[in-house]
């Protein structure tokens, strides 16, 4: 648990504004597969591939492990801020899964539960990573902003990735997985707090923080 704040104001769910070049960034453009499909669709093979890997079915998990691996690691990425450590909560996260599956009842989305174990995994690693920096001697420099490589051939478009990565580095960790599952995740306030195990209005304090500080910083940075 993070800890609860005090919400400073009833936050909309659907105002999902910080600057608008901010959020343009933020959002990943879908993955083009080639083959048409609907939610629905994608919906009812995520149900049966669920129920036949409770049953020890591989090749079914596999499936699941393809659909959600992307944004395991984003998540993960954005907590422990390094991509060798984010690559091994990720794994983690989903051994983990894999081995309490049988006892998924689908009281939460699956996505809602895997982001929770994610998370509370990151968390933890976040706490041994600072930690052994602590015994160790202090390096010099900042690590740089992640790239995700999204548009690679827009040149602004990188420019604003990169500058929205570098703000998002001063937030703080826990308004960092916020804001990653509710912009780049597309997840509720509410399926927010249950994957990182906060209480709803702790989320929303968290959200409205962290695009209040996004916005200023990016302003400022336009100012500048």
């Amino acid at each position: 648990m993070l800890g609860d704040m005090k919400p400073e104001r009833p936050l909309d769910p659907s105002n999902r504004v910080m600057a608008p070049q901010a959020a343009e960034a933020l959002r990943p453009e879908p993955p083009h597969t080639g083959v048409p499909a609907t939610a629905g669709d994608a919906d009812a093979q995520e149900r049966d591939r669920i129920a036949r890997a409770r049953g020890g079915d591989r090749a079914a998990f596999a499936w699941l492990v393809d659909r959600h691996r992307d944004r395991a690691y984003a998540l993960a990425l954005r907590i422990v801020r390094t991509p060798a450590e984010a690559e091994e909560v990720a794994q983690d996260a989903f051994v983990r899964v894999w081995r309490a599956l049988p006892g998924f009842r689908g009281d939460a989305a699956f996505a809602t539960w895997l982001h929770r174990i994610v998370a509370r995994r990151a968390f933890d690693r976040l706490a041994v990573l600072r930690n052994r920096r602590a015994r160790e001697a202090p390096l010099d420099g900042v690590p740089e902003p992640v790239q995700t490589g999204t548009h690679e051939d827009d040149l602004e478009h990188r420019e604003r990735h990169a500058r929205l990565e570098r703000l998002m580095a001063t937030l703080t960790d826990a308004q960092r997985a916020v804001v990653t599952l509710y912009y780049l995740a597309d997840r509720s306030v509410e399926e927010v707090a249950g994957s990182l195990g906060m209480p709803v209005n702790t989320v929303k304090t968290h959200l409205s923080r962290a695009r209040a500080a996004l916005r200023e910083r990016w302003d400022e940075e336009g100012r500048a």
